[in-house]
């Protein structure tokens, strides 16, 4: 599955567009890495724990949309987006969204 930001593909041909797609979790902190994020806010520096799990979410989020696109018999999303937002004190949610489409090799 190719997942790109961009809205073309270099060497592809669009041959259909199958529609939105999109992917979700909602994380919330835990609170043995907020008290080690609490000691790294008075230090300084990185918070490697909240670091961690956002990444986690974004690929859990990924994951959930190439799943749909899969499922729409895509073989390709382009413009791909993220977007995050807060749901709850200590709670986010981080959305993947793009076009699923099915594309084939440019002719030479």
């Amino acid at each position: 599955m190719i997942v790109i930001t961009t809205n073309q593909i270099a060497g592809k041909r669009i041959t259909k567009v199958l529609g939105l797609v999109r992917g979700n979790t909602i994380r919330a902190r835990h609170v043995g890495k907020d008290i080690m994020a609490a000691f790294r806010n008075i230090a300084g520096g990185e918070i490697k724990e909240y670091t961690k799990l956002m990444g986690e979410s974004r690929e859990q989020a990924l994951d959930r949309m190439v799943d749909e696109a899969r499922g729409l018999g895509a073989n390709a999303i382009i413009g791909v987006r993220f977007m995050t937002s807060m749901v709850m004190a200590g709670a986010s949610e981080i959305l993947a969204y793009g076009t699923a489409v099915q594309v084939e090799p440019c002719d030479p």
